[in-house]
């Protein structure tokens, strides 16, 4: 079976590019979150799996749970998956639309992963240092991780700067072996 992204990518890309005609970029990626949390739910997976029901109704089911947070654009691009038995590629169809709208806006999401609170100053200085070194508005979110001991790690897309006690430690054994 083809990978999950391979087969998300042709709804991401026309969702995007649909999107895109409609200036409506933030509310399909805002919608698109809300769906795939409610895709990810158990209750809905039995949902998607039960094969009484057919493609029409769990459209029809999914749009009814989804309720009024839904503009009918996205009511359409539903019942498109629906009929394509598609519903459960939302999250890739997310993250994919998520990346194409952050190329779109010259953005990147950045992780920075630290033992400790990183104070708004420090941080605000690496995203600046980022931004330049990848010529992209930078995003960041912060989370702690104690096992790191100290220093941070950061991931930025493909790219991982890995200043951490434990990464530092880790190349001073793999040196020690060489």
């Amino acid at each position: 079976m083809a990978e999950l992204s391979t087969l998300a990518r042709p709804y991401a890309r026309a969702a995007f590019e649909y999107a895109g005609t409609e200036n409506a970029l933030n509310e399909w990626l805002t919608e698109l979150q809300l769906i795939s949390a409610v895709v990810s739910d158990a209750a809905v997976q039995d949902l998607l799996a039960d094969p009484s029901l057919t493609t029409e109704k769990q459209a029809d089911a999914f749009v009814a749970l989804m309720g009024d947070e839904l503009g009918e654009s996205r009511k359409r691009f539903l019942h498109v998956l629906a009929e394509n038995r598609r519903l459960g590629l939302v999250p890739n169809i997310l993250t994919q639309f998520a990346q194409l709208k952050a190329q779109r806006e010259q953005s990147v999401d950045v992780e920075m992963v630290s033992p400790f609170e990183v104070p708004d100053a420090v941080r605000d200085r690496i995203a600046q240092a980022l931004g330049k070194r990848l010529d992209r508005e930078v995003v960041v979110s912060t989370s702690i991780d104690s096992s790191l001991l100290g220093g941070v790690l950061i991931r930025a897309g493909d790219l991982v700067i890995d200043g951490s006690v434990r990464g530092r430690l880790n190349k001073l054994a793999e040196a020690l072996t060489n």
